[in-house]
């Protein structure tokens, strides 16, 4: 294959993981107008995949613009968890923070994790949207209704993925995911107008 044929190759699986603009917004927003619940990895996402140990503590960089995005969807009733494989004191004090309605940090297949979601709010999969990065969020992007990746997450999620957000994990990314399901569930507008009064 020539140069151009991978780069016009590349431009058109781009596309295809980012729907909007293209002939999939109208299934893709439908999809998102039925997330009620909103789930990601923390390590990569919710942080750049930083950790700075060698302190008293372990300290972790969070996105402001992410966790007001966060209390935005619950306040419009969506409810926000976190699953992660890597326990960590710095994620339970943002967590607390911010009021997160689930947080599961243990060891373990993070399906699991979100069954037990699941059946405490009785919610099925098509209600999920799920943002990860690694290949152990493979198999919740598999299931999920709406599956976000990061563009730092591996190929594997990346190629999983309904949307491959364009602000990097610790940057935005949870943000313009939130974003995306408010406008969707005709609930971002509302917000500007009541911001803006």
């Amino acid at each position: 294959m020539n140069a151009q044929a991978s780069s016009v190759k590349r431009r058109a699986q781009k596309h295809a993981r980012n729907p909007i603009g293209s002939a999939r917004t109208s299934r893709f927003n439908r999809k998102l107008a039925r997330v009620k619940l909103f789930l990601c990895d923390v390590d990569g996402v919710l942080t750049d995949a930083s950790v700075w140990i060698g302190a008293e503590n372990e300290i972790k960089r969070f996105n402001i613009q992410d966790g007001l995005g966060m209390l935005l969807l619950q306040r419009q009733g969506i409810k926000v968890g976190w699953i992660s494989n890597r326990p960590s004191p710095a994620t339970a004090l943002r967590a607390q923070e911010l009021k997160i309605d689930f947080l599961y940090q243990q060891k373990g297949k993070k399906v699991d994790a979100i069954e037990k979601i699941l059946g405490q709010t009785r919610s099925s999969w098509s209600e999920v949207c799920y943002m990860g990065d690694d290949i152990v969020d493979l198999a919740a992007l598999k299931r999920a209704g709406v599956a976000v990746a990061v563009p730092n997450a591996n190929e594997e999620a990346r190629a999983m993925a309904d949307y491959v957000t364009k602000a990097a994990g610790g940057r935005g990314a949870v943000r313009e995911v939130v974003e995306l399901i408010l406008k969707a569930q005709c609930k971002w507008s509302r917000l500007i107008e009541e911001y803006s009064a």
